[in-house]
C-alpha cells in the first residue's frame, strides 16, 4: 500500500535518495543528486524542505516532488515517479496534497517550468488544473568578432559605436549583480524563469560575472553571465537597434567565449526582433503553467 508524506529540514538525505530513484532514471546523462547539490538548491532556488513530498511504497520511495517557495508563489522544481509505478496516480496525488497545503498555508501561487518535450509531465500539469501560460524559449548563439576598440588604461574598453546615423563614445566596464540591484536594474518579476530571477541571481552572485555599457550618468546595457557562456540577464536601457548589447557579447567572445546560451527567456524579457539582430535561434522551450492552490 502506498503512503505520502510531506518532508522537514532533517529529511534532505530521503529526498536526495529519492531523487536518485525516481528523477535520475528519466535522465541519465545527469550527474547523481547528492546532499551537497541539494542544499544549493535551498540556496539558490529556496527549496523549502516542506514543501517537498515523497510517496513510497514500504520503505523505498517510489514518486518525489521538490518545491521552492517565495512570497510571489511556490514553484514545482521537480516532480518524477519511479518508472514501475508510473500511471497509479501518484504524481496527481503529489501535486492535490501540496495544493491543499498551499491552500491554507499560501502563498497560493503554483508555478512550472516544464519542457515541451516531456509530453507526460506537460499532461499531468493540465489534468491537474494548471493553465498553460507563456512559452519561455530557450536561445543559442556563437560568439561575435569583436569589432576593434581602443583600450583605456584604467581597464575598461572604450570605444564608438554607430546607431544608425549616430556615432555614440562607448564605456564598457565589469559590473555585478550588487551594482546592478543598488541601482534599481534588477527587479522581481514572477514572469521571467525561476532559476534566472534576481533571487537567484543575488543567491548566485558570487559565481556570476558581468560587463555593462556606461554612460557618465547611467548604464545603458548589461549582461550577468557565467563562465561557462551561459547568459543569465541581458538588457538595454536605450533604443539602439542592439549596438551595445551586440558590444557585449563581442566582448565576451574575445574573453573566449565560444557559445552562449539564453535558457527560458520570457517573451516579455526581451523582444523576438531584438533577440534575432543579435543572432541568437531558438533551440528548445518550457511551457509555464500556472494554478491557484484550492483545498480539495
Amino acid at each position: 500500500m502506498s503512503s505520502y508524506r510531506f518532508c522537514r529540514t532533517d529529511d534532505v538525505s530521503l529526498l536526495v535518495d529519492a531523487l536518485n530513484r525516481c528523477w535520475s532514471p528519466y535522465f541519465p546523462g545527469e550527474p547523481a543528486v547528492t546532499p551537497e547539490t541539494f542544499k544549493r538548491s535551498i540556496r539558490d532556488l529556496q527549496v523549502w524542505c516542506s514543501s517537498c513530498m515523497v510517496a513510497f511504497s514500504g520503505p523505498d520511495p517510489i514518486a518525489v516532488l521538490i518545491g521552492a517557495k517565495r512570497p510571489s508563489g511556490t514553484l514545482i522544481h521537480k516532480i518524477a515517479v519511479h518508472p514501475d509505478h508510473r500511471r497509479q496516480g501518484h504524481g496527481r496525488h503529489l501535486l492535490t496534497s501540496l495544493s491543499s497545503k498551499l491552500a491554507i498555508l499560501g502563498p497560493p501561487r503554483m508555478v512550472a517550468e516544464i519542457p515541451e518535450t516531456l509530453t507526460p509531465a506537460c499532461g499531468l500539469f493540465v489534468a491537474s488544473g494548471y493553465v498553460q501560460g507563456a512559452v519561455l524559449t530557450d536561445y543559442v548563439s556563437e560568439a561575435p568578432a569583436l569589432p576593434a576598440l581602443s583600450e583605456r588604461a584604467s581597464g575598461a574598453a572604450g570605444g564608438t559605436l554607430v546607431e544608425g546615423s549616430e556615432r555614440v563614445e562607448a564605456l564598457v566596464i565589469p559590473v555585478t549583480v550588487d551594482d546592478l540591484v543598488a541601482n534599481g536594474l534588477l527587479e522581481a518579476d514572477p514572469r521571467f524563469c525561476w532559476e534566472r530571477s534576481v533571487e537567484t541571481l543575488t543567491a548566485r552572485k558570487d559565481e556570476i560575472e558581468g560587463l555593462a555599457v556606461a554612460s557618465d550618468e547611467r548604464y545603458e546595457a548589461f549582461i550577468l553571465h557565467l563562465k561557462d557562456g551561459e547568459i543569465l540577464s541581458m538588457r538595454s536601457f536605450v533604443e539602439d537597434g542592439g549596438a551595445r548589447l551586440k558590444q557585449l557579447l563581442s566582448r565576451l567572445g574575445a574573453q573566449g567565449k565560444q557559445t552562449f546560451r539564453f535558457p527560458k527567456v520570457h517573451p516579455a524579457e526581451i523582444s523576438t526582433e531584438l533577440i534575432e539582430r543579435l543572432a541568437f535561434r531558438p533551440a528548445g522551450a518550457h511551457r509555464l503553467y500556472a494554478a491557484r492552490a484550492r483545498s480539495n
